[in-house]
């Protein structure tokens, strides 16, 4: 319904469609499907090598296909990774920090929709350990790789596909301890919200607040709202409220939200817009293309920012160990 209003009215999301991204590199999670996927056909499209990382091989070889088909001399790749297993994204990211010579672009894009209760392997929320633990650490094993490209060229920019629905989040967020995330009590929006809160919050306070500002990096953490777009996930709905709430829910999205290209103009507006950097505007929240967001409470709360981050750490050497994350001041 809104591709059809932009095309006929102009209105919905400001288009963006970069160019001249030739030498830069992406890495796009959820990179061959989705949102992901079309950013990660806009990166390549303008001459950036894109590796995609998604758990289906299916989709990371249909999505190199119709990339190279569009553009016969696009460099994408792809890898497999769950989110859900930090083991494996120790593995993955670890090993393409070192085998890679730059990052420019790092997008968060790969998630659970809203859905029922679960754990990942690691015994963790499957909404939290994939939607923000699993980037909490693709991050952390990647940041000597920004690091270094930070010193080279261009700033680097990290941009998280958050959500309005981040205000659904459970007043009762404290983020202080694996059994509070671990709540079975909680609805499957409320769990979905929350992983979206976490990441608006690591953005401006993990990441802009507390490791760029403390090592004085050049580099850019931003976080976005797609906007209610037309994917796949949005069947989701029907396993999260089974019965005809799902029904009417999945039809709501699909009948009334963007296409998926809509969806992926506000990661490549705060990947590659000038604005970004000119105006310094690290840690912010945009609901569209140019267009910041206005956070929640809870979304604007140092304390609960710095709260989070320290209990992604923690979870993190609970389950691999005390040495499992990269040093935050370390350069590839």
């Amino acid at each position: 319904m809104q591709s059809i209003l932009q095309k006929t009215t102009g209105i919905g999301p400001k288009p963006v469609h970069p160019d001249n991204l030739d030498g830069r590199v992406a890495i796009v999670t959820g990179g061959a499907f989705g949102i992901g996927f079309e950013v990660s056909r806009a990166l390549a499209n303008a001459g950036a090598k894109v590796i995609m990382v998604n758990r289906r091989e299916d989709q990371g070889e249909d999505a190199k296909a119709t990339i190279i088909a569009e553009s016969p001399g696009a460099s994408v790749e792809w890898k497999e990774c769950d989110l859900g297993d930090l083991k494996q994204v120790r593995e993955v990211f670890g090993s393409l920090r070192e085998s890679l010579d730059r990052l420019d672009f790092l997008v968060c894009a790969a998630g659970i929709n809203t859905n029922q209760f679960g754990l990942t392997k690691d015994g963790i929320d499957r909404h939290f350990g994939v939607n923000f633990l699993g980037h909490f650490y693709v991050i952390n094993q990647l940041w000597p790789l920004l690091r270094k490209t930070s010193k080279t060229g261009p700033a680097p920019r990290v941009v998280f596909e958050a959500s309005e629905m981040h205000r659904g989040a459970p007043n009762n967020v404290h983020f202080a301890s694996l059994e509070e995330i671990n709540d079975e009590s909680l609805g499957p929006t409320q769990l979905y919200a929350r992983t979206k809160l976490a990441m608006i919050l690591f953005a401006k306070f993990g990441l802009a607040g507390k490791i760029i500002k403390e090592n004085e990096d050049n580099i850019y953490a931003v976080s976005v709202h797609p906007g209610a777009v037309n994917t796949a996930m949005q069947q989701q709905w029907k396993d999260a409220y089974p019965g005809i709430t799902g029904k009417l829910l999945t039809w709501a999205m699909l009948a009334f939200g963007r296409d998926v290209e809509q969806g992926a103009y506000s990661a490549l507006w705060a990947l590659t817009d000038p604005k970004i950097e000119k105006e310094n505007l690290n840690g912010w929240y945009f609901n569209d293309p140019d267009m910041p967001g206005k956070e929640t409470s809870q979304a604007s709360d140092e304390k609960l920012g710095i709260a989070l981050f320290d209990l992604s750490e923690r979870i993190i050497k609970e389950k691999l160990g005390e040495d499992a994350l990269v040093d935050w001041k370390s350069c590839a």
